[in-house]
C-alpha cells in the first residue's frame, strides 16, 4: 500500500468512527413540571396538560438513532403531585415519553393501563425504550414530554441541551 492509500483508509476509518459515535439525535438536561391553568395555552404541541400541578426534581434523557431505529434513555427523579389532597404522591401514575420533532410525535410504549412505566413512590422512573415511529435523522425543534398513560396528558417537559 502506498502512503496515500493508507492515509485515505485511515481518514475513512476516522470518519466512520466519528459518525458512529455521533448518533445522538437529541439530549435533555433538566425538567419542568406542569402548572395547568384550564386554558389551551398549557397544551404543548397539541397535548393537553395534566389536571393538577406536577413537579419534577431532575430529568435527563438521550435520544439516539442509527437511521433505522431510535432509542431513548431517560432518568426522571421526583415526579410528584405539587398540589391537591394527594400532594407529594405519584397518585399511582404510569408514564411514557414522547419526543416531538417539529409537530411529529415519536413515543415509547403508551398502551393504556398496561404500557409505560410505573412511578416509584418517590416519583423516580427510568425509561429505556424505542421511539415509534422512528424520528427523522434531523430532529428540528425537539421537545420531550413525560405523559400519563391513562389519559395521555403531559406531566413534565425536558429542557433541551444545546
Amino acid at each position: 500500500m502506498t502512503k496515500r492509500s493508507i492515509a485515505i483508509a485511515l481518514a475513512a476509518l476516522g470518519f466512520s468512527l466519528a459518525a458512529a459515535a455521533d448518533d445522538r439525535l437529541a439530549r435533555f438536561d433538566g425538567g419542568i413540571g406542569v402548572i395547568p391553568t384550564g386554558s389551551t395555552n398549557t397544551a404543548v404541541r397539541g397535548v393537553p396538560a395534566a389536571g393538577q400541578i406536577w413537579v419534577i426534581s431532575r430529568l435527563s434523557a438521550d435520544v439516539k438513532s442509527d437511521g433505522r431505529t431510535a432509542t431513548i434513555t431517560l432518568d426522571g427523579r421526583g415526579l410528584l403531585l405539587g398540589a391537591g389532597n394527594a400532594v407529594g404522591t405519584t397518585n399511582n401514575a404510569r408514564v411514557f415519553a414522547t419526543l416531538f420533532c417539529g409537530v411529529t410525535e415519536h413515543s415509547t410504549d403508551s398502551t393504556p393501563l398496561t404500557g409505560g412505566v410505573a412511578l416509584e413512590p418517590n416519583g423516580d422512573f427510568r425509561i429505556n425504550d424505542e421511539l415509534t415511529p422512528t424520528p427523522p435523522a434531523d430532529c428540528v425543534g425537539p421537545a420531550l414530554l413525560i405523559r400519563n398513560v391513562a389519559n395521555r396528558a403531559w406531566f413534565a417537559a425536558g429542557i433541551p441541551k444545546l
